[in-house]
C-alpha cells in the first residue's frame, strides 16, 4: 500500500469520503509543502432497491473516483453509532466497508477519523454544524464560495483533517494547534 506520507516527498493528494448508504461525498485535496488546494469534490449517488445494489454502486463509484483522481492516500470519516439508531450505523457501516474496500484495491492506506475530531480539528468544535463546516473548508482552501453539496463538503474536511493531523506533522514537525481562553 502506499502512503506517500514521507519527509521526502513534498506533493500529496488526499482523497476524503463522508460516506452514505443514498449519498457519499468525496473531496480530494492537494497539498505541496504548506500549501493546500481543491481538486475536486463530488457525490456518488446509490441506487437500487436491494443493499447489494446500493453497494455495488457505491463500490464502482468510488472506484472511478480514485482511478481518475489518483490520490496518494485516502481518509474516511468512522461510523458515529448512537444508542437510539443502531440499525443506521450498520446500514451506514456497511456503505464505510465497500469505500475501505476500494481504497485497499487502489493501493492507498486508509486513515479513519471520528467525526468530532474532524470538526474540532477545522473548527475548534467538536460539534460544529454543516454550515460552520462549510465556512471552514471554504477558508481553508480559500474558496469563492461554500463547497455544495454538504456531503462533498463534508469529504473535503475530512481530507483537510488528514493533512492537518497526519501530513503535516511528518513534513514540518506541527500539528493542529490551538490556543483556548480560560485555560492554562
Amino acid at each position: 500500500m502506499t502512503d506517500a506520507a514521507d519527509s521526502t516527498s513534498q506533493f500529496h493528494r488526499v482523497v476524503g469520503f463522508d460516506p452514505g448508504l443514498n449519498v457519499t461525498g468525496y473531496g480530494v485535496v492537494e497539498c505541496r509543502g504548506a500549501a493546500v488546494r481543491l481538486v475536486e469534490a463530488g457525490t456518488v449517488r446509490s441506487r437500487g432497491d436491494s443493499l447489494e445494489e446500493r453497494l455495488h454502486t457505491i463500490h464502482l463509484g468510488v472506484r472511478d473516483v480514485l482511478d481518475s483522481l489518483r490520490p496518494s492516500a485516502m481518509a474516511i470519516e468512522q461510523v458515529f453509532a448512537h444508542v437510539r439508531f443502531p440499525k443506521a450505523a450498520i446500514l451506514l457501516g456497511h456503505a464505510r466497508g465497500v469505500i475501505c474496500l476500494a481504497g485497499v484495491q487502489a493501493g492507498l492506506a486508509v486513515h479513519h477519523y471520528l467525526p468530532n475530531r474532524v470538526k474540532s480539528t477545522l473548527c475548534g468544535a467538536g460539534h460544529a454544524g454543516k454550515e460552520q463546516m462549510q465556512l471552514a473548508v471554504q477558508r481553508e482552501l480559500g474558496l469563492a464560495a461554500r463547497p455544495e453539496p454538504a456531503d462533498a463538503a463534508d469529504a473535503l474536511a475530512v481530507a483537510l483533517a488528514d493533512w492537518h493531523l497526519r501530513l503535516r506533522p511528518l513534513l514540518f514537525g506541527t500539528g493542529v494547534s490551538r490556543i483556548r481562553s480560560g485555560r492554562a
